[in-house]
């Protein structure tokens, strides 16, 4: 019997990437090949694809991998078409700040250095830009049009990379896909609602989408300060005067889909605390009224928009009748004249060049922004009922979809966008727009919220080396850890990279909350605190919070406590960002086994962007 001829892990490797290329099959006629994962033949390759612009930024870093899934009579499915890509970073630069994050003694910043300028993170007229789309016709065939796209993409990153160096820019979005998701929703939409987080929304603030939506398209942009619950009230009011007096042409409406009473935010206790409800009221969201007042100005008479007042209505009603909130609910879902149905949008509608406002006496309104700022909660909060998936990992909405609330409006969800800028990465990664699971280096994103606001004070830290005279980031994680009991699992080590992704996510939660000034708010603070509209904001959200409250029984609201000694028996490992939806509906949660199984993370296993 001749001898075995050897046979390498390599080889191996190899044989099965071969064997998945011969399963994909020839590429599908509407599918353009720089788009096509074919002839990539490692998962970690650089260039697979047209975002990554081959010829300007080939390190490119891709998170949020999804495994390849056959089902029949889908070839052309691509589970990974709308990634987040990002710059890839090098290994140098992420050694050097995890050495800086050990050494570095953090200073309390000032809190005028909590003043942020939108011109210096955006350069209004720079090329600090997004993609547009370029001009095209229904003459052209399909490759051109994908071919004339990407050429201009690659020309667009050109310019940026000329000007700026890596280390000078943000995380921006390098996936071409997700920009024509845009694309489409600016081209469909009649108003645009820009949605910002209220703790940073300068950051979210794209002078140049605002520019090329009020000048280019000539449509109405809202601006959502979204999360305002999180702020305090003079804070809110003082961000929407910055806004108005910046951006004239701008609609400002503030939302939150979770009212709560302000008295919450002085007790330093709520920290420790994160409220769960079994059932959220979705009915109870701040801010529906002023946005159909904005969308009132703006149609002047042009859309009837009297079935969405009267959806208001009801809502409110529902509310405040707590005793038979579950009855009229059911009552709703059984004769409801404004049924939420999501549309399947053709091609031609998708991308028709048209100038044609309110077709057919509808009004479409474009939910755009950046990731996790809360487009699919505020779309709940105006249905009044869970209808799209939320989540707290960015990147959760993978393309649009169309929701009708009522006969005469149409809502549009867009995939999170991440424009470029010049604003610290360590903001960026606070704010929630990257997977805090898949961050390389989070120790120096602790540092820059410690130096913001007293963590170790407020999470009652001790110092490692028993002297609390001088904190240092990589310190505050690892006094974390220990009081968690977060432990590598060899050698049984304080796990400083779990306790920082912890932190992290109490900081995109909103339990350790960094909120961002406008420029001269220290010196107006006493004058926005006593301004008419922030005494009215505070009564809404008192009365609001209180009829909540109400609403909801004993049974259906719990509060669970992080221990502050860490001393927790078999606690649930929340360090995968896919742990679970923000907001659970209780129809999920009654499925059977099979539910429970497909709430496990099956991505876990791939390791791709593991430190």
């Amino acid at each position: 019997m001749p001898r075995k001829k050897p046979f390498s892990n390599k080889q191996k490797k190899k044989q099965l990437q071969d064997r998945r290329e011969r399963k994909r099959g020839p590429l599908d006629a509407g599918r353009s090949e720089s788009n096509s994962r074919s002839h990539s033949r490692e998962r970690g390759e650089e260039n697979t694809d047209t975002s990554d612009s081959e010829s300007v930024r080939p390190q490119v870093r891709r998170v949020n991998q999804q495994p390849q899934i056959f089902r029949p009579g889908d070839k052309g499915y691509d589970p990974n078409r709308y990634r987040l890509q990002f710059d890839r970073e090098s290994k140098e630069e992420i050694e050097r700040r995890k050495k800086l994050a050990v050494e570095k003694v953090l200073e309390p910043v000032t809190e005028t250095e909590l003043e942020v300028d939108i011109e210096k993170i955006y350069r209004p007229g720079s090329v600090l830009d997004f993609p547009k789309r370029p001009a095209w016709s229904y003459e052209m065939s399909k490759e051109a049009v994908l071919s004339q796209e990407e050429r201009a993409f690659r020309e667009y990153l050109q310019k940026i990379y000329e000007k700026h160096t890596p280390q000078e820019l943000s995380y921006f979005d390098h996936n071409l896909e997700t920009w024509r998701q845009l694309w489409r929703v600016l081209e469909m939409s009649d108003v645009v609602l820009l949605i910002t987080d209220i703790r940073h929304p300068v950051l979210h603030f794209s002078p140049a989408l605002y520019d090329y939506v009020t000048q280019e398209l000539g449509r109405s942009l809202i601006l959502v300060l979204n999360k305002i619950d999180l702020a305090p009230p003079a804070l809110v009011v003082a961000w929407k005067h910055y806004f108005q007096e910046k951006f004239p042409q701008v609609h400002v409406v503030c939302f939150t889909s979770y009212p709560r009473h302000p008295d919450e935010e002085q007790d330093p206790s709520v920290v420790f605390k994160k409220r769960r409800k079994k059932r959220r009221a979705w009915n109870a969201a701040l801010g529906p009224n002023l946005l159909l007042r904005a969308c009132e100005i703006i149609t002047a008479g042009n859309v009837d928009l009297t079935s969405w007042r009267e959806k208001i209505e009801r809502d409110s009603a529902a509310l405040l009748s707590a005793a038979g909130r579950e009855e009229e609910e059911d009552e709703k879902e059984a004769d409801e004249t404004d049924v939420v149905v999501a549309q399947q949008v053709t091609d031609a509608e998708l991308g028709a060049p048209s100038r044609e406002r309110y077709k057919d006496g509808v009004l479409s309104i474009g939910c755009v922004g950046f990731p996790n700022v809360g487009k699919s909660s505020l779309i709940n909060g105006l249905v009044g009922k869970k209808i799209v998936s939320v989540s707290r990992t960015p990147g959760h909405t993978k393309y649009f979809q169309t929701y009708f609330l009522t006969p005469t409006v149409r809502l549009c969800d867009c995939p999170g966008l991440i424009f470029p800028s010049l604003i610290d990465k360590q903001q960026q990664l606070l704010a929630g727009i990257y997977p805090i699971a898949q961050i390389q280096e989070p120790y120096t994103s602790v540092g820059y919220l410690s130096c913001r606001i007293p963590v170790p004070r407020l999470l009652k830290l001790k110092h490692p080396d028993g002297d609390d005279q001088g904190w240092t980031a990589w310190g505050i994680c690892e006094a974390w850890a220990d009081k968690r009991g977060y432990k590598t699992a060899k050698a049984s080590r304080s796990d400083t990279y779990r306790g920082a992704n912890s932190l992290l996510r109490l900081a995109v939660d909103g339990r350790l909350c960094l909120c961002m000034r406008p420029p001269g708010y220290c010196h107006q603070k006493e004058t926005f605190e006593k301004h008419p509209e922030t005494l009215e904001m505070i009564s809404q959200v008192q009365s609001r919070g209180q009829s909540d409250s109400r609403s909801l029984s004993a049974g259906e609201e719990e509060e669970e406590e992080i221990s502050s000694s860490g001393e927790e028996e078999e606690e649930r490992d929340r360090d995968a960002d896919e742990e679970e939806d923000e907001d659970e509906d209780p129809a999920e949660t009654k499925k059977g086994a099979k539910s429970k199984v497909a709430d496990v993370n099956p991505y876990a296993l791939l390791g791709e962007d593991e430190c």
